[in-house]
């Protein structure tokens, strides 16, 4: 499957994902869908400065990258789907007809209103009730920051064991 990963990380382009995932699943490109930065050059410049030269990136709005899901899956380049919230992953799951199978909580960190369910997770009640419908869709939803790291079901990081 040519996307490795389908990943919710509030800081999208980073260290972690480029050489953290980037590396051990070499990837070849990030689809980075957020309809703020798919319109503002400026942020995609930025975006485009933590990523080496050998790695394409390009920049969708939700819409887009939903029609564009099925050609990109069968692609052959070896890429990840970055998105930074759960509703933006949310809106691509149900705009692209439930072509995601799979999605890596990597970061969801704290904000107003968030409570912590990993050290690297916190959620409101209305995050926690889309990856709930999510998975009740089908989708198998794990938190995991690191390749290394075990993946952790949604049930153990709504529960509260994820850490433990």
């Amino acid at each position: 499957m040519p996307i490795e990963l389908y990943r919710i990380d509030d800081r999208l382009i980073h260290g972690q994902v480029v050489v953290g995932w980037g590396q051990p699943l070499d990837l070849q490109r990030i689809i980075l869908v957020d309809d703020e930065v798919a319109a503002s050059e400026w942020e995609q410049e930025l975006y485009r400065m933590g990523v080496p030269p050998e790695m394409d990136v390009h920049f969708l709005d939700v819409a887009t990258a939903a029609a564009q899901l099925p050609a990109l899956q069968r692609d052959l380049a070896r890429s990840i789907v970055l998105v930074g919230s759960v509703a933006t992953m949310a809106a691509l799951v149900a705009d692209s007809g439930n072509t995601v199978p799979t999605i890596n909580l990597g970061g969801v960190h704290h904000a107003a209103g968030r409570t912590q369910r990993m050290r690297y997770v916190f959620l409101t009640d209305d995050e926690e009730q889309q990856l709930r419908a999510l998975a009740s869709r089908g989708v198998t939803i794990t938190a995991q920051d690191v390749p290394a790291a075990r993946p952790i079901p949604l049930e153990q990081v709504l529960d509260g064991r994820g850490d433990g």
